[in-house]
């Protein structure tokens, strides 16, 4: 239950663990933890939260049920976020009982771990909302809580799932070092791609973001996993042939990177196909003893990449699945093959 004592918000709770981490069970009225909490949501520009962007229509279904008289809901999942002046604190009573004392100048203390679209709309109402609420997790704790909430909820991006992967790993080189080969190409001064893959967050205005995360490290995936080699590549000497790949595709494709609307070298079959290019170029390299770096790169593209007809009328329309990436790898193999017969034979 909830009282006010000389302005503070009072909430009685019950203490208790949610697994191996302690919680507070209680009710609140929706307009008060509406009031108390806030969604840590996904800044790409910086790379702080976790959440994904606020869905409007999701919010606004959900105000319009609980309206209902035979409505109801699991408990909203918060987090105390740790304190430093105070804000709250939680005072002992008998048994499992506990009083949530808070300051009338704390603000937003909690975070919505799982729960941003019930109470996104519940600013105005007064209606009685169960909560359980985890006690001082830090915000990495948090996102490993969601993630494991979240991992299979319907509509939530899997790009936004690999970047909490990314933030939650170890040594995120060599455990996915896919991943951390497209991060750095979204993250490089100079890479074609910085900025440009969505990760499922909240992007910058005006940013144009035209790749997933999720399909970029898929198609970076393809790329490793042709090009192994004894003793294997690091992962910065990877992330550098990737870079130096798509800098050369900028480079002697200017007006198609430019215009990536009416062009397929940015859409999904368009880089899943590139980077089995880059594969057959490395390895070609590789195996004549010379090094594969962006100079390479434009020579080998500028051979044959211009004879191609990049835009989404032209050949490449139409190709999607996996058969439709295997078909599109064949037709720009064939272009570079007849190149190479065009020198061969004058």
């Amino acid at each position: 239950m909830v009282a006010t004592l000389a302005e503070s918000v009072i909430i009685s709770c019950l203490r208790g663990n949610s697994a191996h981490r302690p919680v507070l069970l209680g009710f609140a009225r929706a307009d008060l933890l509406f009031r108390l909490s806030f969604a840590d949501i996904l800044e790409e520009a910086t790379g702080r939260g976790y959440q994904r962007p606020f869905n409007e229509r999701h919010s606004q279904d959900f105000r319009r049920y609980i309206k209902e008289p035979a409505s109801s809901t699991i408990p909203l999942t918060l987090n105390l976020r740790p304190c430093a002046a105070g804000e709250w604190k939680l005072i002992e009573s008998d048994g499992a009982s506990v009083t949530l004392e808070i300051s009338p100048t704390a603000g937003k203390i909690m975070a919505q771990v799982d729960c941003q679209h019930r109470l996104g709309h519940l600013g105005d109402l007064p209606i009685l909302l169960p909560f359980m609420c985890f006690i001082g997790l830090s915000e990495r704790e948090e996102m490993e809580v969601f993630n494991v909430i979240n991992s299979k909820a319907r509509g939530l991006s899997t790009s936004l799932l690999d970047f909490h992967e990314a933030q939650l790993a170890q040594e995120l080189a060599i455990e996915r070092p896919e991943l951390f080969i497209a991060l750095r190409l979204n993250s490089t001064d100079g890479s074609p791609w910085q900025g440009r893959l969505n990760l499922g967050g909240s992007a910058t205005a005006g940013l144009k973001r035209i790749v997933s995360l999720r399909m970029m490290q898929q198609a970076i995936n393809d790329f490793l996993k042709a090009t192994r080699s004894n003793p294997a590549s690091s992962p910065d000497e990877a992330a550098q042939v990737v870079l130096d790949f798509w800098q050369a595709v900028a480079a002697v494709l200017p007006n198609e990177w430019k215009d990536t609307r009416h062009h397929m070298l940015t859409k999904g079959v368009g880089v899943y196909a590139l980077m089995h290019i880059a594969a057959d170029i490395f390895n070609e390299c590789r195996q004549a003893g010379r090094p594969c770096d962006r100079r390479a790169f434009i020579g080998a593209l500028s051979d044959f990449a211009n004879t191609i007809d990049w835009s989404t009328t032209g050949r490449l329309k139409g190709f999607g699945g996996q058969a439709g990436v295997k078909a599109a790898v064949e037709l720009v193999r064939e272009a570079r093959r007849l190149s190479r017969y065009k020198v061969v034979n004058g």
